[in-house]
């Protein structure tokens, strides 16, 4: 019976235990051992940038800009004479970083030619006031670190982040939520493009005083993670002092099932894709643990070895638009695993491809295989692949094309990531896409990329300071949860009433009418946001 990539992946999907998030129950994730934690991030409604007096909030368009600066990412031997994972990664991309400038919001400290002016004090209050309505232990002194950020995002290499307080809790309205940290940083570059070796991003951004809400795994569901986020995003915005709309807030979503690894979503735009995406992740992660299974089964990672042969005069790539070589590689005992299930409307291959474009910068499509469910090359043109190569029944084979000095990256980056399917789930940060489903971003960073900021004194924070900032907190967030509750005002509406901070207005309102709380609750929640949807 001839092998069918399309049956391969269904029956993968299938031995999977793939379900769709609306068929899915709490024993489904704990079958799988589901848990995620978050990293909330805020930006903070202050006048001026963290580290230096430039405006906070001015943004320009991508074209409006007055100079151009370019960078090359390379990485240097850390004390202990090691180099970083993800330094190394950054290099291999051979990545052009142009940052573009403009005078209206940025000065020599974005470009990294003056060390940090003095810590924005109206930032830090701020930051502290949202510490304490977490429950954080607030620390004694304020000791400013680097934070390695090697994608280009900071010209300088890394960010300047604080800890603020420590070991807190979020209360939701069934369970509680422990927090392990939050911190106040600066903000990195807006990414305007990310094509081949060239990256582009604007300066504007970069440097406004932004929170960082890290919670412990202790969500175990994907609903779960996405009311742990709304209601630290909810606790956020109540203070007023928070910026709201569009690249305002974003979050990272850490999630890892049963003998698998911490895998990082990074950016996830809306709380509301957090749900798929979570429950997309967790089954991916089982995916690679069944073909860590298969592969080990079949033969030692020890013994494994990939071959390939460059095929250039052999095939005609109508996508190689510039002179380049045309690769053909055989992947030993990797039949059916090309083809395997890994997200919806995903497949093994996908994990290989994303890969090539973020580390060889082969932009897609950049590579073809022998178990495509729509092939792209013809009947004599996989013959001649197969010729060429030699692979036994149970091999898999791709082909990728590109510039002469991308191949040798290339087939590194494909080794490298057939490897590690044989160990089960990679450390790695995804990038989130509308539809649920994530591909590769980078290499997730290592337990060692913060240090001191030797440019920083250490702050101390007075007592009476942390009295002053404490007196005027806004009502915790499962307390107005309560009293919503105790008026009898639907559920459907809180999220509105919460995410624009109408609670004090609707409190006020109730206080000084005698229409009943329900009315006066449903009326804001529904009506205030018809208006506001049409007319705001």
């Amino acid at each position: 019976m001839s092998f069918s990539p399309q049956k391969n992946y269904e029956e993968s999907r299938k031995q999977t235990g793939y379900v769709l998030r609306r068929e899915a129950t709490q024993k489904t994730y704990d079958r799988l051992g589901f848990i995620s934690g978050l990293e909330v991030h805020q930006q903070l409604l202050t006048k001026e940038k963290l580290f230096c007096h430039c405006p906070a909030g001015v943004y320009n368009d991508d074209d409006d800009f007055n100079a151009e600066i370019i960078r090359h990412m390379r990485p240097t031997l850390s004390e202990l004479g090691e180099y970083d994972g993800t330094a190394l990664m950054e290099f291999k991309t051979r990545k052009e970083i142009v940052y573009r400038i403009n005078n209206e919001n940025a000065c020599t400290y974005e470009i990294d030619d003056t060390p940090p002016f003095p810590l924005n004090r109206e930032a830090l209050e701020q930051a502290l006031e949202i510490s304490m309505l977490c429950k954080l232990n607030i620390v004694g002194e304020v000791h400013i670190t680097r934070k390695q950020y090697l994608d280009g995002s900071i010209p300088t290499g890394f960010q300047r982040t604080a800890i603020l307080g420590i070991e807190g809790e979020l209360e939701l309205p069934h369970k509680k939520i422990r927090l392990i940290q939050l911190s106040i940083e600066e903000d990195a570059c807006r990414e305007i493009s990310d094509i081949g070796h060239k990256r582009i991003y604007k300066t504007d951004r970069l440097g406004m005083p932004l929170i960082e809400t890290v919670t412990y795994p202790d969500c175990v569901n994907p609903e779960e993670v996405m009311e742990a986020c709304n209601y630290i995003r909810f606790l956020n915005r109540s203070t007023g002092k928070v910026r709201t709309g569009i690249g305002a807030g974003r979050e990272d979503v850490n999630v890892s099932c049963k003998g698998g690894t911490r895998v990082e979503i990074k950016g996830v735009a809306h709380t509301k894709w957090i749900p798929e995406l979570t429950h997309n992740e967790v089954f991916r992660q089982w995916a690679l643990l069944r073909i860590k299974r298969i592969l080990n089964k079949r033969t030692r990672a020890t013994t494994w070895k990939m071959s390939y042969q460059d095929i250039s005069g052999l095939l005609r790539i109508s996508l190689l638009k510039e002179a380049g070589k045309v690769i053909a590689v055989k992947l030993p005992d990797f039949k059916g695993v090309l083809s395997h299930f890994i997200q919806p409307g995903r497949m093994f291959s996908d994990e290989l491809s994303g890969r090539l474009k973020v580390i060889a910068c082969l932009e897609q499509p950049n590579m073809i295989h022998s178990e495509e469910l729509k092939p792209l090359f013809g009947k004599k043109d996989r013959e001649k692949i197969i010729q060429k190569l030699q692979p036994d029944e149970k091999d898999g084979w791709l082909v990728i094309w590109g510039l002469e000095a991308d191949m040798s990256t290339a087939l590194e980056t494909i080794e490298e990531r057939c490897r590690m399917a044989f160990e089960g789930v990679p450390q790695e940060t995804r990038k989130s896409l509308p539809d649920g489903t994530t591909i590769f971003e980078r290499v997730l960073p290592g337990a060692n990329r913060m240090y001191p900021d030797t440019d920083s004194i250490p702050i101390p924070l007075d007592d009476q300071d942390i009295e002053r900032i404490g007196l005027n907190l806004p009502k915790e967030m499962i307390v107005r949860y309560k009293t919503l509750k105790s008026l009898g005002i639907p559920e459907d509406v809180y999220t509105f009433l919460f995410s624009k901070n109408i609670f004090p207005l609707m409190e006020k309102i109730i206080e000084e009418s005698t229409v009943p709380p329900v009315y006066i609750g449903t009326f804001l929640g529904e009506k205030l946001k018809f208006a506001l949807h049409h007319f705001g």
